[in-house]
Formats: C-alpha cells, structure tokens, sequence
C-alpha cells in the first residue's frame, strides 16, 4: 500500500526537505530539479565494487537548462529521507514524458538519507528552469531486514 502525499511530506519534512504547496499531491510529493550533469567520464561497475565516473556540470542560463538530445545526470533540489518501514519510488512527472523525456530512478531503500540523483533521457530539446518540479516521489509500506547503510548515505546534505 502506498502513503498518502501528506504522510510523504511529513517524513521528508522531518528530513530537512523545505516544500511548497505545489509540492504536495495526493500520493507523493514532488521533487525539483536542482543541477544537471553531463557524464565525462566511464563509470565502473563490477563484482567487487564500483565507481562514478566523473561528471561535469552544465551551466545555467539565466536559471533554465537548455539541454539537447541525450542522456544527463539530475540532482533533486530536495534532502529526503525514506522512513523505516518504507521504500521509496521516484517516477517523473507527466510534463516531461509529454516533452519527450523520461526520468529513471533505483529503488530508495528504507533508511536511505541525502539528495538524491536519476537519469534524464532528454529526446527532443527542451528547457528546464531550476527549481521547476520533475518528479514525484512516493512511498510504500515494506517489510525489510535492516535499513540502508550504504556509500551513498548522506549525499548531498
């Protein structure tokens, strides 16, 4: 069973996350876009550990990304911290996907804190003002055995 917006809120509130109105919906809350990345160089990943490969930043015009066809690293504007008991989706919101784009996220496990990344496949040109809302995150009820204590833990904050 999923959380409503409300309860979302609450836990990313707690979590230091400071939303707006337009944020909250009625099964999630939406999070914005806070940098993009380009790739620049390979990642590794492999059996006994992995590595991001480095990323170089696009420039802001004016506050709007204007980016091209193809593939980029995004940054939520937004700390969050996924409670126990819970695991976290991010999906994208409906305007990108009517612009040609999509947003492709991992599952967020239970205990997971920071500011978290996905992948945008831009497919046509479009212009993204920072801060503008991209995704939504929402939450659903897991049983689990312990919480996440990965190297990932605490990015960002």
């Amino acid at each position: 069973m999923y959380d409503s917006g409300t309860a979302v809120a609450a836990a990313l509130e707690a979590g230091g996350a400071e939303l707006d109105d337009a944020q909250r919906q009625p099964n999630g809350v939406d999070l914005t876009l806070g940098a993009v990345f380009e790739q620049a160089e390979a990642g590794v990943v492999s059996r006994n550990g992995k590595r991001v490969g480095d990323r170089e930043e696009v420039a802001a015009e004016d506050g709007r990304y204007r980016l091209g066809p193809g593939t980029y690293v995004v940054r939520y504007g937004e700390p969050v911290r996924i409670p126990e008991e819970r695991i976290g989706f991010v999906l994208p919101r409906s305007t990108l996907l009517r612009n040609s784009c999509t947003l492709d996220t991992a599952v967020w496990d239970a205990g997971y804190e920071g500011v978290g990344e996905g992948r945008l496949d831009v497919g046509h040109a479009i212009e993204i003002e920072q801060g503008a809302r991209i995704a939504q995150m929402v939450f659903a009820r897991a049983d689990h055995e312990g919480t996440y204590e990965g190297e990932y833990q605490g990015e960002g904050l």
